[in-house]
């Protein structure tokens, strides 16, 4: 891939399908159980990559996804300063939030930003309205990469997380980029916390 627009939209999508993929056999309970002292579970990563992305592939370039008021409403305050802030609202989701919904809604907003993607020069101004003013005027093309970034850091969260849930690992459905069997972990495992434990606790 020589193009630019073209490589960051693969790795952009890339992320996405990781994304999605982690959160797919599961049941509702094991999705929303946080896994993490600060609380991370697959579908508030989910969530929040819906908000970053219609965020920064919408509002940013004066594309807001439609109806996303009642789609999404924990967007309202990143773009708009007099809604008051529900703590950490895009990082969970409700009850009456269902995961197929959320995915759903999640390749709603991709396709979305794809759009924003096609449309617009790498060049193209856009504002972040939640950055900083002497931050806040960008390019698609830093946006590009920021959302490459982002999305492949919630890619990794999410990585770990379903591996500590069953042990599922893997790049993709295809490439499982991982060299050691699933029945020599165990050894490989010992092995490395037998190092491990070869350095003083302090």
């Amino acid at each position: 891939m020589t193009d630019p627009r073209e490589s960051l939209q693969h790795y952009l999508q890339q992320a996405r399908d990781a994304l999605v993929w982690k959160t797919e056999g599961l049941p509702q309970r094991e999705l929303r159980m946080p896994r993490t002292v600060t609380g991370t579970n697959l579908l508030g990563l989910v969530k929040h990559c819906i908000a970053v992305e219609a965020g920064y592939l919408g509002h940013t370039f004066g594309r807001p996804f439609p109806d996303f008021e009642t789609a999404m409403p924990w967007l309202r305050s990143w773009v708009d300063p007099s809604v008051p802030e529900v703590f950490e609202e895009d990082l969970f989701a409700t009850e009456t939030e269902s995961a197929q919904g959320l995915v759903d809604l999640y390749r709603r907003v991709w396709a979305h930003g794809d759009e924003t993607i096609a449309l617009l020069d790498l060049d193209a101004p856009g504002r972040v309205p939640w950055w900083s003013p002497e931050k806040a005027d960008v390019t698609l093309h830093q946006v590009l990469v920021h959302l490459v970034a982002e999305l492949q850091r919630h890619a990794g969260h999410a990585d770990i997380l379903r591996e500590g849930i069953d042990g599922s690992a893997g790049v993709n459905r295809r490439f499982g980029n991982l060299w050691t069997t699933v029945e020599d972990r165990p050894a490989h495992v010992a092995r490395l916390r037998e190092i491990a434990e070869r350095f003083p606790v302090d």
